[in-house]
């Protein structure tokens, strides 16, 4: 019997897949016997080169695929469990989206899967197309949007019900800097708002940012494993950042190091700015200058419905309002009575007036399940008049 940790999220335990040819014989080793932990509210990087077993991992946590050998539990239950499913937004290695369909009008369908009102799909899709810079361009159809821009509106696809766990795979795969920076932006705020994200890619510079921990595959067997911070830390080396340093200072320090290393050859060098910083600098400056473009453009703050947990402060004081938007109406109808649409016409005006009896006793009260419904008292009026009026005035009009 599998054992589960309240506090993880994600856990396999000899996890293993073994891809078989038509014969049943064995053809790929995709996952050999692997051990992963993602705890709650954690940003956990999956790593490894090509074929090392990444995806086929995230697939067996869908139940997209099923283990050879091995168990594994997401949100304590087995994958697949469609209430597990409902809270898990996933983001695939490729953006499989309808071409047809524009960047508002997919949103909306994925809002649709999950059941959302037509007031939340509005709010959400408004909101998240801001958040991932398309907001210009949400009428243009997907199909017509570069790879880096599909891969914004699967970002966005991803978040539409505001999930407890988000898999990304290859998240910035052909994006171009400023969609890479942006995606770890969020990313980064995403695990600061209590999400649980487990992130697979092949770039180490993505994951160093944004990863509290990882978990190397090589040959679909864990390599390493651990704090990213304590990992790449070189407890051998020591770096000093300084002003720009003369000639005579650079000296004395060179003196001073070799008394205490003197076989360690010394370099000293002016530090550069990171390329991807300077572009995006770049760019920033040209969006400020009302440059236009047909693209993508820096997006905007994390959506505000994107909250922590299901059962978060947030949450509950979000369904608090909700219930009572929808008790305001109630109390007023039970005491109010349907009144008459009055016309210009005098003809029509008289007609209202009689009608407006039969239509005052129509009282509204609420019913065992809390809908509005008339009810009809016994008095009515001589419908002979009205009938004998619209006479009239036909033949007034003839």
């Amino acid at each position: 019997m599998a054992k589960t940790d309240n506090n993880s999220v994600i856990q396999t335990m000899g996890l293993t897949k073994v891809f078989r040819d038509f014969w049943g014989r064995q053809r790929v080793l995709a996952v050999d016997q692997l051990d992963l932990e993602v705890k709650r509210h954690e940003v956990f990087g999956l790593l490894g080169p090509n074929g090392s077993g990444k995806s086929t991992t995230i697939k067996m946590l869908l139940g997209l695929l099923n283990p050879s050998k091995g168990w594994a539990r997401v949100l304590g239950k087995a994958p697949g469990n469609v209430k597990t499913n409902a809270s898990i937004g996933y983001l695939p290695e490729e953006s499989f989206l309808y071409p047809f369909l524009n960047a508002r009008e997919t949103l909306d369908f994925y809002g649709r899967l999950f059941n959302l009102s037509s007031e939340q799909r509005k709010m959400r899709i408004d909101s998240l197309l801001d958040m991932v810079g398309l907001s210009a361009t949400a009428s243009r159809r997907v199909g017509e949007f570069s790879k880096g821009m599909q891969r914004r509106v699967g970002l966005a696809q991803a978040l539409i019900n505001d999930p407890q766990v988000l898999i990304l795979d290859e998240p910035t795969s052909g994006m171009d800097p400023i969609g890479t920076r942006q995606i770890k932006d969020l990313i980064i705020e995403l695990g600061k708002r209590g999400k649980t994200i487990l992130l697979c890619s092949h770039l180490m510079s993505d994951v160093e940012d944004v990863c509290d921990r990882i978990c190397i595959l090589y040959g679909g067997k864990v390599r390493a494993q651990g704090p990213v911070d304590e990992l790449l830390a070189r407890t051998e080396m020591t770096r000093i950042e300084s002003p720009q340093l003369n000639d005579q200072v650079i000296a004395e320090i060179r003196n001073v190091i070799k008394k205490h290393h003197p076989d360690y050859e010394l370099n000293f060098e002016t530090p550069r700015d990171r390329m991807e910083d300077y572009f995006l600098r770049t760019v920033e400056q040209a969006q400020l200058a009302d440059v236009a473009t047909s693209g993508a453009r820096m997006g905007g703050e994390l959506s505000d419905f994107l909250g922590t947990d299901s059962d978060s402060d947030s949450n509950v004081i979000q369904k608090l309002v909700q219930v009572e938007k929808m008790d305001k109406p109630k109390k007023e109808s039970s005491t109010s009575t349907v009144e008459p649409v009055e016309d210009n016409s005098a003809d029509d005006e008289f007609i209202s007036s009689l009608t407006s009896q039969k239509e005052k006793d129509l009282t509204v009260v609420l019913d065992d399940n809390d809908t509005a419904q008339p009810v009809e008292e016994k008095k009515e009026v001589d419908t002979n008049v009205i009938d004998g009026l619209l006479g009239r005035k036909d033949d007034k009009n003839e």
